[in-house]
């Protein structure tokens, strides 16, 4: 069992850089949430990007001595991602989600959402045969691309605010050739999308209520406020995109959001609307589905709670 971890003097392999990372990154209390859950999963993924490596590397290569270039090549890195506090993904150019590589700047918030696992399966058992996907917010394409890439025989629209997310998204889109059937637009939630319906909308919006922005971490700071501030009680946009659902869902469509912790203020304010709280296997939660025929038979009524 390892006693301690080796100072940076003593680090001369890939496995001892990560164990001197881990307990650097525990000491300046760095935030894990944007891809890994800790220090050493963060470790890890920043000493393999650079030197190459693949996670199912041999022990031999992981134990092999770095010369001298290769060794400040990731002290520089990890001594990066301590001193701006920017998530790793930022640093490296890249985030994954629903098992694929993406391009991500600070100009979009970095994968994480638990929706690429209902991707994954499909979103099954919730919904049938899908010609037409929307993407709320899509800030880096991810849903989008990962949506296309699912049902191959659907159209998806991707749509954003931020035209700078919006570039980010055609860059994701060209990265994994879906530019047939994915159409990267800017729209505020349903402005541009005239009488367009869709079998499945898909949203991650922001949803941090206003007052808990100034807390987060240092970490989330890096992500643009435009994706994370969901306005003073978190559902300023979540509202609208329950508002104007049902004008946009076909017969049997399916609305999915996610909504962090914020699902017992939407309950407060929606009690009479029948969610279903989605549960993944990898302890996830925050996400609702709720289908279209509830969504019209609740604001037909005239009233939007």
């Amino acid at each position: 069992m390892r006693e301690r971890a080796p100072s940076l003097a003593e680090a001369h392999s890939a496995r001892e850089l990560v164990y001197w990372a881990e307990g650097r990154f525990l000491g300046a209390g760095l935030c894990f949430a944007h891809g890994t859950t800790n220090a050493r999963e963060e470790a890890v993924l920043l000493v393999f990007h650079a030197l190459g490596l693949r996670f199912d590397t041999s022990e031999d290569r992981l134990d092999r001595r770095l010369s001298e270039e290769e060794k400040a090549r990731v002290v520089g890195l990890l001594r990066q991602r301590v001193q701006t506090r920017k998530p790793a993904a930022y640093l490296l150019g890249e985030a994954w989600f629903a098992g694929l590589p993406f391009y991500v700047n600070e100009q979009v918030l970095v994968p994480r959402s638990p929706i690429g696992e209902l991707i994954e399966s499909g979103f099954s058992p919730w919904v049938g045969e899908v010609h037409r996907i929307l993407d709320i917010g899509t800030g880096s394409g991810c849903i989008a691309v990962a949506c296309a890439l699912a049902f191959p025989e659907a159209r998806v629209d991707a749509v954003d605010l931020s035209p700078r997310a919006l570039e980010v998204a055609r860059r994701n889109v060209m990265r994994h050739q879906v530019q047939d059937r994915v159409r990267v637009l800017r729209s505020d939630v349903f402005a541009a999308l005239a009488s367009e319906r869709y079998d499945l909308i898909v949203s991650d919006p922001p949803y941090v209520p206003a007052r808990h922005m100034a807390a987060l971490s240092a970490e989330h700071r890096h992500e643009p406020a435009l994706g994370l501030d969901g306005g003073p009680d978190g559902l300023a946009v979540i509202s609208r995109i329950l508002d104007g659902a049902s004008g946009h869902l076909t017969e049997k469509g399916v609305l999915v959001v996610e909504v962090g912790e914020g699902a017992g203020a939407l309950e407060q304010r929606y009690p009479r609307l029948p969610f279903v709280w989605l549960e993944f296997t990898r302890g996830e939660d925050g996400v609702f589905l709720i289908e279209a025929d509830a969504l019209r038979a609740h604001f037909s009524d005239g009233g939007s709670y």
